[in-house]
Protein backbone atom coordinates (compact mmCIF):
# COMPACT_ATOMS: atom_id res chain seq x y z
CA UNK A 1 0.00 0.00 0.00
CA UNK A 2 2.88 2.43 0.70
CA UNK A 3 4.23 2.11 -3.22
CA UNK A 4 0.27 2.77 -4.23
CA UNK A 5 0.54 5.81 -1.91
CA UNK A 6 3.92 6.49 -3.19
CA UNK A 7 3.17 6.53 -7.06
CA UNK A 8 0.00 8.32 -5.95
CA UNK A 9 1.86 11.55 -4.67
CA UNK A 10 4.63 11.28 -7.21
CA UNK A 11 1.14 12.21 -10.30
CA UNK A 12 -0.30 14.78 -7.82
CA UNK A 13 3.15 16.31 -7.40
CA UNK A 14 3.59 16.15 -11.15
CA UNK A 15 0.12 17.55 -11.93
CA UNK A 16 0.79 20.58 -9.54
CA UNK A 17 4.91 20.85 -11.76
CA UNK A 18 2.01 21.31 -14.56
CA UNK A 19 -0.22 23.55 -12.90
CA UNK A 20 2.59 25.95 -11.38
CA UNK A 21 4.38 26.12 -15.22
CA UNK A 22 1.40 26.68 -16.99
CA UNK A 23 0.20 29.73 -14.69
CA UNK A 24 3.58 31.29 -14.44
CA UNK A 25 3.67 31.98 -18.20
CA UNK A 26 -0.43 32.84 -18.05
CA UNK A 27 0.34 35.29 -15.42
CA UNK A 28 2.56 36.86 -17.59
CA UNK A 29 -0.29 37.70 -20.20
CA UNK A 30 -3.33 40.12 -20.43
CA UNK A 31 -5.43 37.64 -22.14
CA UNK A 32 -5.55 33.62 -22.16
CA UNK A 33 -7.74 31.56 -24.59
CA UNK A 34 -10.44 28.99 -22.96
CA UNK A 35 -8.66 26.75 -25.60
CA UNK A 36 -4.93 27.14 -23.49
CA UNK A 37 -6.87 26.56 -20.66
CA UNK A 38 -8.96 23.63 -21.88
CA UNK A 39 -5.24 21.91 -23.02
CA UNK A 40 -3.83 22.51 -19.24
CA UNK A 41 -7.24 20.99 -17.90
CA UNK A 42 -7.42 17.94 -20.02
CA UNK A 43 -3.44 17.64 -19.40
CA UNK A 44 -3.73 17.52 -15.66
CA UNK A 45 -6.45 15.59 -15.47
CA UNK A 46 -4.34 12.87 -17.54
CA UNK A 47 -1.37 13.07 -15.40
CA UNK A 48 -3.95 12.33 -12.18
CA UNK A 49 -5.86 9.38 -13.87
CA UNK A 50 -2.64 8.15 -15.20
CA UNK A 51 -1.98 4.57 -14.01
CA UNK A 52 0.55 4.46 -11.13
CA UNK A 53 2.61 2.05 -12.56
CA UNK A 54 3.75 3.98 -15.26
CA UNK A 55 6.59 6.35 -14.53
CA UNK A 56 6.67 10.14 -14.21
CA UNK A 57 7.73 12.39 -16.84
CA UNK A 58 9.26 15.55 -15.95
CA UNK A 59 8.07 18.26 -18.20
CA UNK A 60 10.32 21.58 -18.46
CA UNK A 61 8.96 23.27 -20.80
CA UNK A 62 5.01 23.70 -21.78
CA UNK A 63 4.88 25.13 -25.14
CA UNK A 64 1.42 26.16 -27.06
CA UNK A 65 -0.73 23.89 -29.17
CA UNK A 66 -0.97 26.89 -31.90
CA UNK A 67 -0.52 30.07 -31.83
CA UNK A 68 -3.22 33.44 -32.30
CA UNK A 69 -3.32 35.87 -34.54
CA UNK A 70 -4.74 38.82 -33.21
Amino acid sequence: MTDQRNANDAVINEAIGVIDGALSRMMQRELVSSGEVANLLLDVRTLLTAEAEKPSVVIETIEPVASETV
